[in-house]
């Protein structure tokens, strides 16, 4: 059966209104908030609801968390009704199900997979088990601090069936996402894709301005994410896992 394929697309780490609006513009399913007082791309709560209140309909902002308690989870929820939580530390499944009601909000749980060969000594398997209350599990690269860090670990080590929604993060861009989503997509029941970094603006240095995003990038994210959906629609047999 050939059902045409539709990557979902987040944005994450937003501080600013102009960036949520060029995210929506550009075709993006969801906006992510860093609510995590050590990022340089973090906003409070009260921000994050200020920024959220831009959003049409059907555009779901996320709200990122680093160990939080479930208190400040739930404080933080209270302000944006339909926001989903993505716990991106150390958070065991049963801190995820206090802090979202026992799951009666939807939640992400970020996996942290290790950098060169050590991919292939993480067992997402177990992990995404682990953690089946979850909607999706994230994949990250495991780097020093909460966050890829602008990298990416090696898809091709990943196992090749995982009995869970996906989500592929950690130092993805418009050069190699649509590469990302040809390898990963086959190994879950769905995949998305998270971006921030990758669509930042460049500072005079040449490096990104870490919560400062650049539009034109967005939008390039965008249309290779859809060429990415436009060749797994030619092709649905998936001939892909060997194309790097």
């Amino acid at each position: 059966m050939n059902h045409a394929v539709r990557t979902r697309i987040k944005i994450c780490g937003l501080t600013r209104e102009e960036d949520v609006d060029a995210a929506v513009a550009a075709g993006a399913d969801a906006i992510g908030f860093v609510l995590y007082a050590k990022s340089p791309r973090a906003v409070t709560p009260e921000r994050a609801a200020q920024l959220a209140r831009r959003l049409p309909p059907f555009v779901t902002p996320v709200l990122l968390f680093v160990n939080p308690t479930a208190t400040e989870v739930i404080a933080a929820c209270a302000l944006l009704a339909g926001a989903t939580v993505q716990f991106h530390g150390e958070e065991s499944p049963q801190d995820c199900l206090a802090a979202t009601g026992h799951g009666a909000r939807p939640y992400l749980r970020a996996a942290r997979i290790p950098l060169g060969d050590g991919a292939a000594q993480f067992d997402l398997v177990k992990y995404a088990h682990d953690y089946s209350h979850a909607q999706a599990i994230l994949l990250d690269a495991h780097v020093e601090g909460y966050g890829g860090g602008g990298k990416a670990f090696n898809w091709s080590l990943l196992p090749p069936s995982v009995a869970s929604h996906l989500v592929l993060s950690g130092g993805l861009t418009p050069a190699n996402v649509t590469d990302g989503i040809l390898q990963v997509r086959p190994r879950g029941l769905s995949l998305a894709v998270d971006v921030s970094s990758g669509v930042e603006a460049d500072g005079p240095d040449g490096k990104p301005i870490k919560g400062i995003k650049d539009a034109a990038k967005i939008q390039r994210f965008v249309a290779a994410v859809r060429a990415a959906d436009a060749l797994l629609a030619k092709n649905p047999t998936h001939d892909f896992l060997s194309a790097t």
